[in-house]
This record gives structure tokens, C-alpha cells and sequence, in this order.
């Protein structure tokens, strides 16, 4: 599923100011909970908690290009990271990228990001099961007398 950014300015000034940090040798990770995710899930067609995602990408990195080629990376880096672990919902996610960036490989990019995230505790724990596996258990369970 297609993120959502974070177009406001006064959400990133929110997460900058009230959210929690981890910092790494490429990125700095912000997250904040949406207060808004509720409104959020109604609105969207499959009826999903979602994140809100902003990418930070500086002037002081380097021209258009250099930008992109960054921007690009840290994209998809967390569509990497939310296709294999489960992410908690409902957050406001800003990604910023340091001055090793540029010079970074997508690798390197991810690992951070791994690592930031454990750091936030945004892995859910929790795990999912089913429908079908539901139904089996329950028929597989022994009649209580």
C-alpha cells in the first residue's frame, strides 16, 4: 500500500518538537502518534490504520540530483522495512538524512533504519493470526465438560 506523506509543516515541527529521536550515522528517525490515524481509517477504502510519512532531505546535501538519489533511498527503505516486519500503526514517521547519506548504499540506509526502529519500539510484537487458523484451533480443542 502507497504511503502517506506528511505535507503539513506544523506536523514536522510537531515531531521534531514533541516526538521521540533515534539518531544513526546516516539518519535521524522521528515518530509521534497520529493523533488523527482514527479519521484516517475511516477515510481509507480498506478500512487500515496507517502511517504518516515525511522525508527530510536537505539543501546542504547536495544539488537535485544528489537530493533524489537520497530521497529515493530512504523511500525505499522503509517500504522495505514495513513489507518485512510488522510496524505499529498509527504514527507520524519522519525520516531526516545526515550529511553520510550521500555517499551511503541502500544497505546501509536500511540497517539504520532497522536499528532506529527497534530503538522506537516500532516492531508490533504481537502476532497475527488467521481467520482460518483460528477456526482450526478452535475445532482442534478438546470439549470441556
Amino acid at each position: 500500500m502507497k504511503n502517506i506523506a506528511i505535507s503539513e509543516n506544523h506536523l514536522y515541527k510537531k515531531v521534531y518538537a514533541k516526538g521521540s529521536k533515534a539518531v544513526c550515522k546516516h539518519i535521524v528517525v522521528y515518530v509521534l502518534t497520529d493523533y488523527h490515524a482514527s479519521r484516517l481509517q475511516r477515510e481509507n477504502p480498506l478500512k487500515k490504520r496507517i502511517n504518516r510519512v515525511g522525508l527530510t532531505v536537505s539543501t546542504r546535501l547536495g544539488k537535485a540530483v544528489v537530493r533524489s538519489r537520497v530521497r529515493r533511498i530512504l523511500r525505499a527503505a522503509y517500504q522495505k522495512l514495513e513489507k518485512e516486519r510488522n510496524i505499529k500503526k498509527g504514527k507520524l514517521i519522519v525520516i531526516t538524512a545526515r550529511d553520510a547519506a550521500v555517499s551511503a548504499k541502500s544497505t546501509d540506509i536500511y540497517t539504520d533504519l532497522l536499528f532506529a526502529a527497534k530503538k522506537l519500539s516500532l516492531f508490533d510484537d504481537t502476532p497475527h493470526k488467521k481467520a482460518s487458523e483460528t477456526a482450526q484451533s478452535k475445532h482442534n480443542e478438546p470439549a470441556k465438560k
